[in-house]
């Protein structure tokens, strides 16, 4: 991961375009046999991480969601934790990991493909004040929403790039 900073609007939007071209690009490259073998984290192929990458990615226009309810103000609690919170964000990954058990790999990049232009409308779409709101993610990313965005839509599916390409 890099040092924690929150990049502005534009620097924002620029990252998450070139990261999601260079995720698209690099997958496409790989041979689909490569991404069937191999070990990582959590003992998942590439393929798995891809299935990952792609499951996850729908998740980030929602952080703008959890940023505006903080601006807003907490809401009343029906008493029922959300499943994430109950099952860990291990137990949320490796259920979405396994409802695309059998997406092809096809599949699997344009479910991200389609999901990060959703990311990159939210963000055109939030403004700067919405951007400054700290907040945590799921995943235990804390900062301002535009350094989270960073942290978990850039330098996350960076790190799992890295892993699907592999040594």
């Amino acid at each position: 991961m890099t040092e924690p900073f929150a990049p502005s609007k534009t620097e924002l939007l620029e990252l998450l375009r070139r990261t999601g071209d260079e995720f698209v690009a690099a997958v496409h490259a790989q041979p689909a046999n490569s991404l069937l073998s191999g070990r990582y984290e959590h003992g998942w192929t590439a393929r798995q991480i891809l299935a990952h990458v792609a499951a996850i990615e729908w998740t980030y226009p929602r952080l703008i969601d959890i940023a505006r309810d903080a601006v807003a103000g907490p809401k009343p609690a029906d008493g029922k934790p959300n499943r994430e919170i109950r099952d860990g964000i291990d137990g949320y990954n490796a259920r979405q990991v396994e409802k695309r058990a059998n997406a092809s790999i096809d599949d699997l990049v344009n479910e991200f493909a389609a999901n990060r232009a959703q990311t990159i409308a939210a963000i055109e779409a939030a403004d700067d004040g919405l951007l400054a709101t700290p907040l945590t993610s799921s995943g235990g990313r804390s900062g301002p929403l535009a350094q989270v965005f960073r942290e978990v839509a850039v330098d996350h599916v960076r790190a799992h790039l890295a892993d699907i390409l592999g040594p």
